[in-house]
C-alpha cells in the first residue's frame, strides 16, 4: 500500500483537508500585504523644494513659486531645482522693484533643493519618501527598496525550500511566522533608511517561507482528484489580500501604522500553528512513524472515516514509511545525480523560465498602478477584483485542458493582451484601461497555474 490509497482511507478530501485550508489561509493573506506594500509605503506625492517667505497675500502664491521655482520642458514646476536667487518676476510683482535690462537677460542659476523638501500630504500623510527625503537625486534609494525585499525573497526561497525538506513544514512555516512579526515591528520602527533597508529585506526572506511551505503543506493532504479545487480555493485567500491591501491602504495614510497594520496578524497565525497538521507523507518519509499516525487518525476522525489503532496499525503503516523514506537527506544536487533527477534538472529549467516570465508580468504590472487615469486606491481595487475571475478561469481549464496547456495559454493570453497595450497610443484611454486589466486578469492565472503546476512536478522530499 502506498500514501495514496493510505490517504483514500482516511479521507483524502473532506473536513480535515478544508480545515487545514482555512488554517493555512492567514500566511496567503499576508503575503500580498507585504509584496504590494510599496505601492503605499513607497509612494512619491508631489513635491517641491521648501522655500523661504511665503507670501502673506495668498493670490500671490503662483507669482512666488513663478520667482523661485524653474519650469521643466513639460511645462511644469520643477520638483528638484530652485533659482538661487529670487527670479526677478518675483520682485517685480510682489516687491515693485525695477531691474535693469541685463539683469533680466538670460536664465537665473539654480540649485537643488539646500532647504529640503515640501510635499503634498493630501493623499498620504507619511510615506519612507517624505520621510528620507528619497527624491531627485536620492529617488533610487526608494525605488531599490523592491529590489533589497525581493532579493531577500530569493535567499528565503532557497533557505526554506531546503530546510522545511529537511526540518517538516510545520516548524518551518512558525520559523517564518515569528520572523516576519520581529522585522515588521522593526521595520516600522526604523531610526534611518538603512535600517528600514536591512529589516524589509530580511522581511522578504522571512515571508519566502509563507510561499515555499503553504503550499506543499495543503497538498500534502489532499488526494490527486482534489488538489486543483483546493489549490484555486487556496489562491483566492491571496486575491483578499490584495483587495484588503486597497482597503488598508485607504484607510491608513501613514507608513509606521500602515507596516504595523499588515505585521500584527502574524501574531494570531502564529497561535493558529497549534491546530496546523504536519505533514504525514513528509513525516514518513523521514521515518517518524508514530507521529504521522496520530495526524492520520486525526484526520480520518474528523472525516467521519474512525478506523481505530487496528484499522490504521503501526505496522501498516511503518511498510509505507519503509516505501517513502529517504536514506539519504535531500539537496538542490539531487536534482543531477541521477537519470531521474535529471528528468527532474529539466523541470526546474523549465519551470523556473515560465515563473521568470509570471513574476515579472505580474509584479511589473501590480506595483506599477499609475497610467490608467485612476487614482491609486480604484486601480489597486480594480487589478484585485479582475483575479477573481482569473481564478474560474484556470479551475475550468485545468480540468478540462490540463495544467501544460492551461499555463501556456496564461501566459500567450497575458503577452498579447500587455504587447498590444504598449502600442496604445492613450493609456489613460477604455481601450488601454481594458487591455491592463487584461493582462493583469491573464498573469494572475499564470501564477495560479504555476504554483498548482510546480508543485506537483517534484517527489515530497524536494518539493
Amino acid at each position: 500500500m502506498g500514501f495514496e490509497e493510505l490517504l483514500h482511507q482516511v479521507g483524502g478530501f473532506g473536513p480535515f483537508q478544508l480545515w487545514n485550508v482555512a488554517l493555512l489561509a492567514l500566511p496567503r493573506l499576508l503575503q500580498p500585504l507585504h509584496f504590494l506594500l510599496p505601492i503605499f509605503l513607497a509612494a512619491v506625492p508631489a513635491h517641491r523644494c521648501a522655500l523661504p517667505g511665503a507670501p502673506d497675500n495668498f493670490s500671490h502664491q503662483d507669482e512666488w513659486l513663478e520667482a523661485y521655482l524653474p519650469r521643466e520642458s513639460n511645462g511644469t514646476l520643477s520638483s528638484c531645482l530652485r533659482f538661487t536667487h529670487p527670479h526677478p518676476l518675483f520682485n517685480t510683482t510682489l516687491v515693485g522693484g525695477r531691474h535693469s535690462p541685463e539683469e533680466l537677460e538670460g536664465v537665473p542659476p539654480t540649485m537643488a533643493c539646500p532647504q529640503g523638501w515640501e510635499y503634498d500630504h493630501s493623499q498620504f500623510s507619511s510615506t519612507i519618501v517624505t520621510e528620507w527625503d528619497l527624491v531627485c537625486e536620492q529617488k533610487g534609494l526608494n525605488q531599490v527598496t523592491s529590489t533589497f525585499f525581493f532579493a531577500g525573497v530569493l535567499v528565503g526561497a532557497v533557505a526554506f525550500g531546503y530546510l522545511s525538506d529537511r526540518f517538516g513544514r510545520r516548524r518551518l512555516l512558525l520559523v517564518a511566522y515569528v520572523s516576519t512579526l520581529v522585522l515588521g515591528l522593526a521595520s516600522a520602527a526604523s531610526i534611518s533608511y538603512t535600517m528600514f533597508a536591512i529589516t524589509r529585506t530580511l522581511t522578504g526572506t522571512a515571508l519566502a517561507g509563507f510561499t515555499i511551505i503553504v503550499m506543499p503543506l495543503e497538498l500534502e493532504w489532499l488526494d490527486v482528484g482534489h488538489r486543483t479545487v483546493a489549490g484555486v480555493l487556496s489562491s483566492t485567500f491571496w486575491t483578499g489580500g490584495v483587495m484588503l491591501l486597497a482597503l488598508i491602504g485607504y484607510l491608513i495614510r501613514d507608513w509606521r501604522w500602515l507596516l504595523l497594520a499588515v505585521t500584527l496578524p502574524c501574531a494570531p497565525g502564529i497561535v493558529s500553528l497549534w491546530w496546523v497538521p504536519e505533514s504525514a507523507r513528509w513525516l514518513l518519509t523521514q521515518g517518524r512513524v508514530e507521529e504521522a499516525h496520530r495526524y492520520l487518525l486525526r484526520c480520518a476522525r474528523l472525516n467521519g472515516r474512525p478506523m481505530g489503532e487496528d484499522g490504521l496499525s503501526l505496522e501498516a503503516l511503518s511498510k509505507v514509511a519503509a516505501k517513502e523514506r529517504v536514506v539519504q537527506k535531500p539537496s538542490y544536487l539531487d536534482l543531477f545525480r541521477t537519470p531521474r533527477e535529471i528528468w527532474l534538472g529539466e523541470v526546474t529549467r523549465c519551470s523556473g523560465s515560465y515563473r521568470f516570465g509570471v513574476n515579472f508580468s505580474y509584479y511589473g504590472l501590480s506595483l506599477d498602478v499609475s497610467g490608467l487615469g485612476l487614482n491609486v486606491y480604484q486601480t489597486q481595487l480594480l487589478f484585485a477584483a479582475v483575479e477573481l475571475p482569473s481564478k474560474l478561469l484556470v479551475y475550468l481549464s485545468v480540468r478540462h485542458a490540463g495544467r501544460r496547456l492551461t499555463q501556456a495559454g496564461t501566459l500567450l493570453g497575458s503577452a498579447l493582451a500587455l504587447g498590444i497595450w504598449i502600442l496604445v497610443p492613450s493609456k489613460k484611454g477604455p481601450w488601454g484601461t481594458i487591455l491592463a486589466v487584461m493582462g493583469k486578469g491573464f498573469s494572475e492565472a499564470a501564477f495560479t497555474t504555476a504554483y498548482l503546476f510546480t508543485s506537483e512536478l517534484y517527489p515530497t522530499v524536494l518539493r
